[in-house]
Parts: structure tokens; C-alpha cells; sequence
């Protein structure tokens, strides 16, 4: 019986591990990879709200209203959390003192403020308005984040 308890806290720590990128310096980042979970969040999160509008006032369907409202805030949820624990904690960094930056890294704590608010409003609400404003500002994102390469940038950019 003991061992079983051992195997069952075993698992469970294991699974807790699995779920977030390490926070220790192992140098392994997918940017790309986590930008387009973002995109495919919000497009998760847009159809939603739509079969949300769409069936909210049929009793029939309400079970699966509720399933996609639950659906919704699970993504919005998953948004902030690759955010806040992946490019805030772990990404974005101030390079050096120069001006440039110093801009560069202001403009980029701004835009991912403004996508976890987007998220926020997501899980608030089924206006699609916020989706297509956590789009617009990840592409902002993006072109501050990425040069012309599709590498991060690093270091004083001249």
C-alpha cells in the first residue's frame, strides 16, 4: 500500500512538471511555437463566443453552451499563462542601457499587458471585438519580438 502512495505522489509531481515550461535555465524555447498557441487560443476562444451568440437563447442546447463557455475561459486562461510565465518570467529581458532598448523592451511589457487585458475581456464577455484585438496586439508583439529573420532580438540592435 505504501509503495502505491509513493507511485501515486510520483505521478502527480511528475504530471505538474510536464504541464509548464521549466523555470530553471535549461535554454530550451520554442518563441514561435508559443506565439502560435496564443493564435490558436484566441481562434479556439472566437468559436466559442460564436457558438456561444449563436445558441444562447436555445434550452435544448444549453449543456453544450455551458461546455463552450467553460471551453472559452480554459483558453483565455492558457493565453495569460503563456505570457506571464513563458515571454514575462522567462523571455523579456532589458539588453544593455541604450535608449533603443530600453523603447524596445518598454513597447514589449505594454503590448503582452494588453494581451493578457484582451484575454481577461475574452473570458468577460463574448464580444469577438477582443479577439481581434488580443490578434492585433500579438502581432504587434511579434514585430517587436522577432526581426526580419524570425529571430529574437538580442542585445543593443543597431
Amino acid at each position: 500500500m505504501k509503495f502505491q502512495n509513493y507511485l501515486l505522489a510520483f505521478i502527480f509531481i511528475l504530471s505538474t512538471q510536464l504541464h509548464a515550461h521549466c523555470q530553471i535555465p535549461c535554454g530550451v524555447y520554442d518563441d514561435t511555437m508559443r506565439i502560435k498557441m496564443i493564435e490558436e487560443h484566441t481562434f479556439t476562444i472566437l468559436k466559442s463566443m460564436n457558438y456561444i451568440e449563436a445558441n444562447q437563447n436555445d434550452l435544448k442546447n444549453q449543456n453544450q453552451v455551458t461546455r463552450w463557455i467553460i471551453n472559452k475561459e480554459e483558453h483565455a486562461q492558457e493565453i495569460q499563462k503563456i505570457v506571464s510565465e513563458y515571454f514575462l518570467t522567462q523571455r523579456i529581458k532589458l539588453e544593455g542601457d541604450s535608449k533603443k532598448n530600453k523603447d524596445i523592451y518598454h513597447s514589449q511589457l505594454e503590448v503582452l499587458h494588453n494581451i493578457m487585458l484582451d484575454a481577461m475581456k475574452c473570458k468577460q464577455t463574448t464580444d469577438t471585438k477582443n479577439t481581434t484585438s488580443l490578434l492585433e496586439n500579438l502581432n504587434r508583439f511579434v514585430n517587436l519580438y522577432f526581426d526580419d529573420h524570425g529571430k529574437k532580438h538580442l542585445g543593443d540592435i543597431k
